[in-house]
C-alpha cells in the first residue's frame, strides 16, 4: 500500500510539475501516465473521468487525480494524488511570482510567454483529439458534439447550460434508467 501511495504521489507530482497551462493542458500527460504508462484506467474510463471532472466543481486535473488516487488506494490514495498534482504548481507560483512581476515586460519573458502559450494550445488540441477519438462512438455522440459547439461558438450560450442540456440529451438518447443501479 505504501509503495502505491508514493507511486501516486510521484506520478501526479510529475504531471503537476511538467504541465503548464492548467487542467486541459494536463490531459495528454494524464492520459500518458494513467492509461498508457501505469494502466490504472482504460481509455474509456479515462474519458469518463475527464467528463465527470469537467462537470464537478474544481480543476479538471485535481478532480482527475483525486478520483484515480481513490480508485487505486482509497482515501489516502486520493490525498496523495491530489497533493502530488497541486504541490509543484504551488511551489513554482510562490517562488516565481515576485520575479515574474519584476521582469514581465522584458523581451525574453514576453518571448517565453508566447512560446508557452503556443505549447499549451497544442496540448489542449491534443487532448481534444484523443478524447474525441475515445468518446465519439456513434451518431448521437457526434450530433451532441455538433450541437454543443454550435451553441457555444455561434449562439454564445454559456458552457454550463450546454453541459446540462447535453447531459439531458444523453439521458434521452441512451436511456437514463441504466444510470440508477437496480432499476
Amino acid at each position: 500500500m505504501t509503495s502505491m501511495l508514493f507511486k501516486l504521489l510521484f506520478t501526479f507530482s510529475k504531471i503537476g510539475l511538467f504541465t503548464f497551462g492548467g487542467g486541459y493542458a494536463m490531459i495528454p500527460l494524464l492520459e500518458r501516465e494513467v492509461v498508457q504508462g501505469n494502466k490504472w484506467l482504460s481509455m474509456k474510463e479515462f474519458v469518463d473521468i475527464i467528463a465527470i471532472a469537467e462537470v464537478t466543481p474544481g480543476p479538471v486535473a485535481v478532480n482527475s487525480a483525486t478520483y484515480v488516487g481513490y480508485r487505486m488506494a482509497g482515501v489516502l490514495g486520493a490525498a496523495f494524488s491530489t497533493i502530488g498534482v497541486v504541490l509543484p504548481s504551488f511551489v513554482i507560483v510562490i517562488s516565481l511570482a515576485s520575479l515574474f512581476l519584476r521582469y514581465k515586460d522584458t523581451p525574453s519573458v514576453k518571448a517565453m510567454s508566447g512560446g508557452l502559450r503556443a505549447a499549451v494550445t497544442a496540448m489542449i488540441a491534443s487532448a481534444t483529439f484523443s478524447t474525441a477519438k475515445a468518446c465519439l462512438g456513434d451518431v448521437q455522440d457526434v450530433v451532441i458534439l455538433g450541437l454543443v459547439l454550435f451553441a457555444i461558438l455561434k449562439m454564445k450560450i454559456h458552457p454550463i447550460i450546454c453541459i446540462f442540456v447535453a447531459a439531458l440529451l444523453g439521458i434521452a438518447l441512451w436511456g437514463g434508467m441504466m444510470l440508477i443501479p437496480g432499476l
